[in-house]
């Protein structure tokens, strides 16, 4: 499998639609974007950023800002979800993933504003990163969370995931969902093609 460029990367930026009829954009972070993703993790509830970090904090400290802004960089990347609110782009959630070709294994984590949490956000993120482990050749998509994250746990369940404990770690748990979907039947448009690129398939190949 042929690793994508930083530019290729960058054309993948995904419209999704919410239940509510609303637009939601999924894009790829890039460093310019430093000062707002810093402050998206600023304005999350104490108790969600517990749960995102695993622990107590209160920001992005600036090693950890630099490598979240940094897409592909050591192979993981970054993405925001962003709306328009009151005329302005705003993030509503973000995740940060990872693919381990050795394995075939694609381990997320991600967050959702506290204000948009029940709208829907989460599962059309989830749903879109799916895409992207599929195009990427991932079997099997995972993450962990701690016991006490019932909206991360609850969302695992209605998308199909099954529980696990987490290795090393009792306070946590672990959500795996196996990954058997062809590259022509991704769900996600550009990622099926993205799919296509990664894999050195001909661009003239029709695929529905």
């Amino acid at each position: 499998m042929t690793a994508f460029r930083l530019d290729d990367l960058r054309q993948h930026s995904d419209i999704l639609r919410l239940r509510s009829g609303k637009s939601l954009t999924v894009r790829f972070v890039e460093p310019d974007d430093a000062e707002i993703v810093q402050g998206y993790f600023r304005s999350l509830s104490t108790r969600s950023r517990y749960h995102r970090f695993l622990g107590a904090i209160s920001e992005l400290p600036p090693a950890e800002l630099d490598r979240f802004v940094h897409v592909g960089e050591a192979d993981r990347f970054s993405v925001v979800a962003v709306m328009t609110v009151d005329g302005a782009e705003t993030i509503v959630g973000e995740a940060r993933y990872a693919f381990d070709a050795e394995t075939d294994g694609f381990e997320f984590g991600l967050s959702i504003d506290d204000r948009w949490q029940g709208h829907g956000v989460g599962a059309a993120l989830l749903g879109n990163l799916e895409c992207r482990a599929a195009a990427f050749g991932a079997t099997r998509l995972f993450g962990d969370t701690l016991r006490s994250n019932d909206a991360m746990l609850g969302l695992a369940r209605k998308s199909g995931f099954a529980f696990t404990h987490s290795p090393g770690d009792w306070k946590l748990v672990r959500f795996e969902k196996h990954i058997d979907v062809a590259p022509q039947e991704i769900p996600c448009a550009s990622w099926r093609l993205a799919a296509r690129q990664m894999a050195g398939l001909d661009l003239k190949t029709s695929f529905p």
